[in-house]
């Protein structure tokens, strides 16, 4: 059980490109590597998903307790050589003054050696102080090792090692100079999508030449293979198996939508779900299914392929009226709109949802939301015991878009207790038998979301 954690002093140091080369050249390597991402977050999985060939997991202190977070990662790198965790923003940083979620407490929770990554632009000696602090500032954390990105050349990278070496025992593991062949194109949430660009593989490959070139892999797999055995604790939460006649859910992933959890479609499939696979951007028409799940992604940037096609809309649009099962997130919400706007461009949507949607320049929803089910909610509950009407779930959102003259006739699933939701005190608007909300969901924490989302199917259709 090998493993180690990709962190950084601040957010945009470079985690991303660095743990993307590694999963790849470990991979070509012949090392088998599990990625697992800190925080709420589907772009950095995407890219180091498809550096590893295998899905990258999110680990995160907001929606899973802390036995839930030991015992996926350690369930998580049963079937691999190596686990690979990349940070979010700096190692300390946290909304909590005491750090309980940083990136430093995750790392202690698993004992997991972090690598740091510096950006090194017009610093040399410099960093011996930083990284004096943050080794004084928590001892119980174990620093591994230093990379050194976008230095200036080999003049620079001596520099570096020179001061390392005489004032500290960090080991310099690598120095990445700045090269701009290797940066992944940004947009408001992070890196663009890697199911957005058909060069996303040889994007990948320029990343791992670098790092192959400039890192010291074999450095960093002896501080992985160092590593202790993550805890594993015998209450660590996994839904059960269900023995009930499968369900068929369509799931909308193209260039358009892309934003899902593997471990959820994976819940999905454990609740009896056949999972199979469709295209709003291309298909004309819907794959024969008992449900949708159209998740989040950006169809602002496939406006014209989504308005343009005409039969698939109406496909959608009539799977909703005619009574069929639909959980939409944020992406998916907006798709059911009349029409999506996007500065002086505007799309005609499905037309299920009686309002338009924005696109704005600053967020109108972003980071961690808690929210609690009306009574309008339609999912059966499946556990054995029933939770408590004051249960809060713990979710995410992530959107610039925001919906216009929201219908005043509409009924909503959850009370927005902290978030913005729809409108700043509801979200999930119910319509028939469709959930559409911005909120997105994870099936963890006892949130058993997909659990609850098969048994609606099997309950409504007998």
């Amino acid at each position: 059980m090998a493993h180690f954690y990709i962190s950084a002093t601040h957010k945009s140091s470079g985690k991303t490109t660095l743990s993307i080369g590694l999963c790849r050249e470990l991979t070509r390597l012949g090392v088998s590597v599990r990625p697992f991402k800190k925080g709420p977050d589907y772009i950095d999985p995407l890219w180091l998903g498809q550096a590893s060939g295998r899905a990258c997991f999110n680990l995160d202190f907001h929606t899973m307790d802390r036995e839930e977070i030991s015992g996926g990662f350690a369930r998580g790198l049963t079937d691999v050589d190596l686990g690979l965790i990349e940070g979010n923003v700096g190692l300390f940083d946290a909304v909590d003054p005491h750090g309980s979620n940083s990136n430093a407490e995750l790392a202690k929770l698993l004992r997991t050696p972090v690598i740091l990554v510096l950006d090194v632009r017009g610093m040399g000696r410099g960093i011996v102080p930083l990284l004096l602090g943050y080794l004084a500032f928590d001892p119980a954390l174990n620093i591994a090792g230093v990379i050194a990105n976008k230095a200036g050349g080999s003049r620079h990278e001596t520099n570096l090692r020179r001061v390392l070496e005489h004032y500290t025992d960090l080991p310099l593991l690598g120095t990445l100079h700045r090269t701009p062949e290797i940066r992944i194109s940004e947009r408001y949430l992070g890196l663009m999508p890697s199911n957005e660009t058909e060069e996303a593989e040889d994007q990948i490959e320029r990343i791992r030449h670098q790092v192959a070139g400039q890192v010291d892999v074999p450095g960093i797999l002896e501080i992985a293979r160092s590593a202790p055995a993550p805890p594993v604790l015998p209450t660590a939460y996994r839904p059960a198996a269900t023995t009930r006649e499968s369900v068929r859910i369509a799931v909308a992933r193209d260039a358009a939508f892309g934003f899902y959890y593997p471990d959820d479609l994976a819940a999905l499939a454990r609740a009896g779900a056949e999972l199979v696979d469709f295209s709003p951007v291309r298909d004309a028409e819907l794959p024969g299914a008992d449900g949708l799940f159209i998740g989040g992604g950006f169809p602002e940037f496939r406006l014209r392929e989504l308005s343009e096609n005409r039969s698939m809309r109406a496909a959608v649009r009539d799977f909703v009226e005619s009574g069929g099962f639909v959980y939409a997130e944020c992406g998916g919400l907006m798709y059911l709109c009349r029409a999506l706007h996007w500065g002086d461009r505007c799309g005609a949507m499905c037309g299920v949802l009686n309002a338009d949607v924005a696109m704005h320049d600053r967020p109108q929803g972003r980071g961690y939301v808690r929210l609690r089910e009306t009574p309008a909610f339609p999912w059966p509950r499946v556990s054995e015991t029933p939770r408590e009407q004051s249960y809060e779930i713990r979710a995410h959102e992530f959107h610039h878009s925001a919906i216009l003259n929201p219908d005043p006739t509409w009924t909503f699933g959850y009370q927005v207790l902290h978030g913005r939701g729809i409108d700043g005190r509801h979200d999930a608007i119910v319509h028939k038998n469709l959930v559409a909300a911005y909120s997105h969901l994870r099936a963890v924490g006892g949130n058993d979301w997909t659990e609850r989302f098969v048994a609606h199917i099997h309950t409504s259709r007998r």
